[in-house]
């Protein structure tokens, strides 16, 4: 019975589109977290840097491609190369044994806790975001990445 219904099976996959390898990763995921099982489908096949240094070297390179989209005002090349570098970075990450996700949710916590130093610092001096100079909010910036021990 068994080898019966692998023959079926097996008829019924001739002359159907071969699916390739990256099919199985679903569009519908968040765009972080599919670069990233799109890079490991790929890197399960062989597709691949050795190291990390490879993968460095392809952030560099999208990032003087995105500096030079931006010098150029090309808002859909700023786009593109701007998906290229926060794709090649995911893949840096994944070459390190990072989680993008959680590294990137560990660093927007740590943005808000900075911020809102930032907006403390700025109500106690009796000013609002508008009256502050860039200047002294980057003060009270580095003020809150030393009061983290950073």
């Amino acid at each position: 019975m068994v080898v019966l219904w692998d023959k079926i099976k097996a008829k019924e996959r001739e002359g159907a589109p071969v699916k390739g390898l990256l099919a199985s990763v679903p569009k519908s995921l968040p765009a972080l977290m599919r670069a990233a099982r799109l890079q490991k489908k790929a890197a399960g096949a062989g597709f691949d840097w050795p190291d990390y240094h490879g993968a460095l070297d392809k952030v560099r390179e999208e990032l003087a491609e995105l500096e030079a989209a931006a010098a150029g005002k090309e808002p859909l090349r700023i786009e593109e190369e701007t998906g290229d570098l926060l794709f090649s970075a995911v893949n840096l990450a994944r070459l390190l044994g990072v989680e993008p996700e959680a590294a990137l949710t560990g660093t927007s916590a740590k943005f808000t806790r900075r911020f809102e130093y930032v907006e403390k610092m700025v109500r106690q001096n009796g000013r609002d975001f508008g009256q502050c100079t860039l200047a002294q909010l980057d003060i009270w910036w580095e003020e809150a990445k030393n009061l983290e021990g950073i």
